[in-house]
């Protein structure tokens, strides 16, 4: 029969003394006979009252690390998230299991807040998860005041810290855990940090002492796929057809953009669902509880979807746009494959995509030190975008774990690009970087390379140099190409701490021996020599358009000629021939794309954007 009233918000019943075994614990509560990798080592360690910082892949169960402590040792486990969507998750499946969870957060009644508070005072709670905002106040310090707590978990760590790709200034805070709770154990959880990032976690949250368990942040069940836009959303169906009937999430970088895709994949008829923070909150959460429930569902989203999303089956995650680091395209693709079974990550990138976030970095409100990091994490993700080596090597050399390359499983290595012997480039790139004293960045090194003689290469006394105008035979373009391959191959690598400095790695040495080659992506280099006796930027583009992109071109160029005549204007005062060639080859989805067009500003968005944005989607759509 059913109850004759709702369960309570938290069973009442402990399942078991505090002090079973951690293997007691995982067979009982969890059902498994045997912990993953270096789990047990994390479990008993953390049990046993030790602080530790856990570095480990999505996937790899890091849950496990801070709840089975938490039912061994006596007391509440108190878990610091950053989504309440995400303790819910996580509460939720803890209660299916029998386990004493609650959460406490904005989205409770009173009634129910007042039920976990009193849970809390006594003693009734495994596990209360709460926002890191909430456990900093003095009326969270006085309900736990009197309570014993088993430990601290801070899930999603490297938010602490502003090197890392998802920094918030709340987690700051945190530090004050160790002064005000001494002898309880705290442990620090994170599957997307670069070794600099993982250096200020440990240095923002106290945790010296701390014994760090990593693993490899391998993911051999992914397979790795970047291309370059061309007709992106006929590129992303022909990625969709691969994965009929099963989950995925297709990430945009704004709401509009977020919305007209998932529009024109329903009239594909692929099942799709928007996904954005200016959503209606239930429309949101509706949206959400369909994409974890379904086993058929496109969820399109922005970022403000997917942190911390347990939902092991998704075998498909596509990017239309750059993200802004490797770490958050670690992180977003990482929703792939969590069950371990094969599955497929694609992204479709540009130069639009390039321009937007350098102004997105440029035009926002942190300080310019935060802005050199986020450019150089720019830069490093581009690096692994235009690699012609192994994908999955250079996605975990930035994490500071070596690989062999030829994984087998990414588009490079199943279809190798063309590539071109650039030993000596190589060489003199980093003759100049070491020349110039490994403090600069790469636009003052190729500045150098190229000969450019301004007030700074004068002040340094760079004009001097032997390095100076060695590369002037390659364009610029190249050079910043060469820098952020040479960057993902592991031979330099760029320090936060020195204003976004070029370092060189170990690994160069043999490269100045020539004991080992270096090839570039063929498609890169253009001779500057060869440059000068071409035509004009203008007619050299419209030049090269072709197929598609010429069909495209003409159209617009009907739109301008009918928006002209309307105007009684000339058909240049509208937009120059140089802006419809960037529209037909980078052929924007949405409005805020338009801006990184070159000859479009916000008046000329406002006059004519609709208008050719909407001969855009016809023509993508025939």
């Amino acid at each position: 029969m059913p109850p004759d009233r709702p369960d309570p918000p938290f069973s009442t019943d402990r399942l078991f003394d505090a002090g079973r075994t951690p293997l007691d614990v995982l067979k009982r509560v969890y059902g498994y006979d045997a912990f993953r990798g270096k789990q047990q080592e994390v479990v008993e360690h953390v049990t046993a009252g030790g602080d530790a910082v856990v570095l480990f892949p999505t996937g790899a169960g890091k849950s496990l690390c801070f709840q089975i402590p938490s039912l061994c040792r006596d007391g509440v486990g108190i878990v610091v998230s950053p989504l309440i969507a995400l303790m819910r998750d996580q509460v939720e499946a803890l209660k299916q299991l029998g386990v004493r969870a609650a959460a406490l957060n904005s989205s409770l009644s009173r009634d129910e807040a007042i039920a976990v508070m009193r849970a809390v005072r006594t003693g009734e709670l495994d596990l209360l998860y709460v926002t890191p905002e909430r456990l900093v106040t003095e009326g969270f310090a006085e309900l736990i005041g009197n309570a014993r707590i088993a430990l601290f978990a801070i899930d999603e760590a490297h938010c602490v810290s502003q090197w890392g790709h998802d920094f918030r200034p709340e987690y700051r805070a945190l530090d004050c855990l160790a002064e005000r709770y001494p002898g309880v154990p705290r442990i620090a959880l994170t599957a997307t940090a670069d070794p600099h990032t993982r250096d200020d976690i440990i240095e923002r949250l106290s945790l010296g002492t701390a014994r760090v368990f990593t693993t490899s942040f391998d993911r051999p069940n992914i397979s790795y796929d970047i291309v370059e836009r061309d007709q992106p959303r006929q590129q992303l169906l022909r990625f969709l057809s691969r994965h009929k009937d099963a989950s995925g999430i297709v990430y945009c970088l704004s709401r509009a953009k977020v919305e007209d895709t998932a529009e024109w994949l329903d009239k594909q008829g692929i099942r799709a669902l928007p996904y954005h923070a200016g959503l209606d909150r239930a429309v949101r959460d509706a949206h959400q509880d369909a994409f974890l429930k379904d086993e058929n569902l496109c969820l399109v989203a922005t970022v403000a979807f997917g942190m911390g999303i347990d939902k092991p089956d998704v075998r498909y995650v596509a990017h239309l746009d750059l993200p802004g680091s490797v770490e958050a395209y670690y992180q977003e693709t990482g929703r792939a494959g969590r069950d371990g079974q094969p599955s497929e990550v694609w992204m479709a990138y540009g130069m639009a995509d390039v321009l937007q976030r350098r102004r997105m970095i440029d035009e926002g409100d942190a300080a310019e030190e935060v802005k050199r990091v986020e450019r150089a994490k720019l830069n490093a993700l581009l690096a692994i975008c235009e690699t012609a080596s192994c994908r999955r090597q250079a996605i975990l050399a930035h994490f500071g774990e070596g690989h062999p390359g030829g994984c087998g499983n990414c588009d490079t290595c199943r279809n190798p690009v063309e590539t071109w012997d650039g030993t000596e480039a190589a060489i003199t790139a980093l003759a100049a970087v070491y020349r110039t004293g490994e403090r600069f960045g790469a636009g003052h090194v190729i500045d150098v390379l190229m000969g450019t003689v301004n007030e700074k290469t004068e002040r340094f006394g760079h004009v001097d140099m032997p390095v100076f105008g060695a590369g002037k035979d390659i364009a610029a373009r190249t050079w910043q190409s060469v820098f952020r391959q040479l960057l993902a191959m592991g031979l330099i690598r760029i320090d936060h701490t020195a204003y976004g400095a070029m370092k060189l790695e170990p690994e160069a040495r043999a490269v100045f021996r020539r004991e080992r080659e270096v090839r570039f992506r063929k498609d890169r280099p253009v001779s500057v020599k060869a440059a000068r006796n071409q035509r004009s930027a203008a007619a050299r583009e419209r030049a090269d358009l072709a197929g598609s992109d010429l069909e495209l071109f003409e159209k617009l160029r009907a739109e301008r000629l009918s928006i002209a005549k309307d105007l009684d204007v000339p058909p240049y005062v509208v937009f120059p021939d140089a802006t419809l060639i960037a529209l037909a080859k980078e052929r924007p989805g949405d409005w805020d794309e338009l801006l990184d067009i070159p000859g479009i500003g916000q008046s000329k968005r406002e006059r004519f954007g609709k208008a050719f944005l909407r001969v855009i989607e016809e023509y993508v759509e025939l």
